[in-house]
């Protein structure tokens, strides 16, 4: 389980804050004040193992920041993080095995020339025995439909294949929660469903899945619970046929059976 409580997150306070947050798209403008600017406003939130569950809002609603504070990526200013039972910060590197995040833009993500030495980069970085890297790398390609393609090079794969790459780097770690960032921004159809499909596979399979998104057309159906933010604090949190009612207010897309009639 995921558990944050009471937490707040000021761009600004702290030098290091800023650095941590302000590649997703959640970043304020520069120029705040000596106190910072809060981008998330005393949030508490549980996510259950097993979950599907979807943060949504307007770009600058904070959803991207709360998030990356699940593996300490972000610090909370105020409140604390805990996963499986343990504060973030008393362990990062058990945060982030078992918190996966896939960046919405997986480019901030990949770090070698190939898919393989870029899915073995985690578990590398655990230390593992060779045997055990090359079984995750070889389980996490299968799970996003690209086994055999271990050589092939990241700068000549689609935005589709690389969002899958990502997907998969992130299940190399073999996470409790895997969190997606807007994770079919840019992509054409065939590599949306492409991607819907190993969530939803994901899910099934027992994974807990976090996708952070502006437009629930893609994963409505998917969704065990929606929490939707708005100026940094939870102005939703619901089953997904009772969010859909009050998310167009918010300036999220819904899918459009749900779409207040002109």
């Amino acid at each position: 389980m995921i558990r944050a409580s009471g937490v707040t997150c000021r761009y600004g306070a702290r030098a290091g804050d800023r650095s941590d947050g302000a590649a997703g798209g959640d970043a304020p403008p520069d120029g705040g004040s000596a106190t910072g600017i809060v981008a998330v406003d005393d949030v508490t939130l549980s996510i259950p193992d097993g979950e599907f569950l979807v943060v949504a809002g307007p770009n600058g609603s904070g959803k991207t920041t709360l998030v990356r504070t699940f593996n300490g990526l972000v610090r909370p200013d105020v409140g604390c993080v805990s996963v499986n039972g343990r504060r973030v910060e008393a362990d990062l590197v058990a945060a982030r095995a078992a918190v996966g995040m896939v960046f919405q833009d997986p480019r901030d993500q990949l770090v070698s020339a190939t898919v393989g030495g870029d899915v073995a980069f985690g578990p590398e970085n655990l230390g593992l025995a060779r045997p055990e890297i090359d079984r995750r790398v070889r389980e996490a390609l299968a799970a996003v439909n690209m086994t055999g393609r271990e050589d092939a090079r990241i700068d000549a794969l689609s935005g589709g294949e690389r969002e899958r790459v990502a997907i998969a780097g992130a299940l190399a770690m073999e996470p409790d929660h895997l969190v997606c960032d807007e994770p079919f921004t840019g992509l054409d159809e065939p590599a949306r469903r492409s991607v819907l499909d190993r969530l939803r596979a994901l899910h099934r399979a027992g994974t807990s899945v976090v996708v952070v998104t502006h437009d629930l057309r893609d994963v409505c159906a998917l969704a065990d619970r929606v929490v939707a933010l708005s100026d940094g604090r939870v102005a939703v949190d619901a089953p997904p046929e009772v969010a859909v009612t009050r998310l167009p207010a918010l300036g999220v897309r819904v899918p459009d059976r749900y779409r207040p009639k002109p």
